[in-house]
């Protein structure tokens, strides 16, 4: 049986490694050091620890505070709370400001299936991207995401990043080596191009398998840098297969089919299809079960992506 991870653990013990290391790194939450995972930090560093209440716009703006007294904070709360109810201060504090602020975006995407559409994130990555300076990023395994971390605590400006809360396998080979703007195809292919991110990632491969057995070879890359975004990668499987399929755990609109969109737009035309969550609030039910039943399991990527092929 393939082995699971949640990418919280791998967070929180890459944090803890980093505020030991530099007693600069800090972690600024909102009453979520138990769904951040944080309990071991709390216990081992609490004096780099910064508790606001459920008070995601002064959580913000208390880390901008941080920073520009030479301090390189990480915030860490749900994505949902992260990306909306604060998105003032993150544009006017951060993205403006250009503080070197981490914002750790926990259980992202529909991560909270059962509680509704009020703690989905769906929205967040497409929001994030049109922010000037802004780095997204949507990491697919522990291994992506421990090197998303270390890069962007040396990172000077905002960074997104989600934190997935499902559990996912590793996809990432063991040379796997994170950059900001760069991507990495996983599996070639020359009929069909699948570039994914995040917790979807490895249901895109999943779906390569399926193509496969229909005689379609299909590429699959992994987009975990979402902005900047990597113009090559995309350009190149523009031009080397039939068509591409973005599959991300979000709003296709604005987020990497938006990205990708643009980049074909501007560099090289070619068929697109964007699988996502469509316009719409998504409904109550399992994380497993939503992103199926918007078409983003493995059979649901296979026959979007048949379609440019057959």
């Amino acid at each position: 049986m393939t082995e699971l991870f949640d990418c919280r653990d791998t967070y929180a013990a890459t944090l803890l490694d980093l505020a030991q290391t530099d007693r600069d790194v800090v972690v600024v939450v909102n009453d979520s050091v138990g769904s951040s995972k944080l309990g071991g930090f709390r216990k081992e560093l609490p004096d780099q620890m910064v508790n606001v209440g459920i008070a995601e716009q002064n959580m913000v703006g208390v880390a901008a505070g941080l920073a520009n007294g030479g301090k390189v904070p990480f915030v860490s709360a749900a994505g949902c709370f992260l990306s909306a109810r604060a998105m003032e201060q993150v544009k006017a504090d951060l993205a403006y400001s250009g503080h070197h602020v981490v914002l750790a975006a926990q259980s992202p995407g529909v991560a909270y299936g059962g509680l509704g559409a009020t703690h989905h994130s769906i929205e967040d990555v497409s929001w994030m991207r049109t922010l000037p300076g802004m780095t997204v990023l949507v990491p697919a395994d522990p291994a992506e995401t421990e090197q998303a971390l270390r890069w962007a605590v040396g990172h000077d400006g905002p960074v997104y990043v989600r934190i997935s809360r499902a559990k996912v396998p590793a996809v990432h080979p063991d040379d796997y080596a994170f950059a900001p703007g760069k991507a990495t195809v996983l599996r070639e292919g020359d009929d069909v191009a699948l570039l994914a991110n995040g917790t979807v990632l490895h249901r895109a491969l999943a779906a390569a398998d399926l193509l496969a057995e229909r005689g379609i070879a299909a590429r699959v890359v992994s987009m975990g840098s979402v902005k900047p975004i990597d113009v090559d990668v995309v350009v190149a499987a523009a031009r080397e297969t039939r068509g591409l399929v973005t599959v991300e755990e979000g709003l296709a609109a604005g987020g990497l089919g938006g990205a990708v969109a643009e980049v074909l737009t501007e560099h090289a035309p070619a068929r697109l299809v964007r699988l996502g969550l469509p316009d719409t609030f998504a409904p109550t039910g399992s994380d497993a079960w939503i992103l199926d039943h918007f078409g983003l399991d493995p059979e649901g990527i296979a026959a979007s992506a048949a379609t440019l092929v057959e």
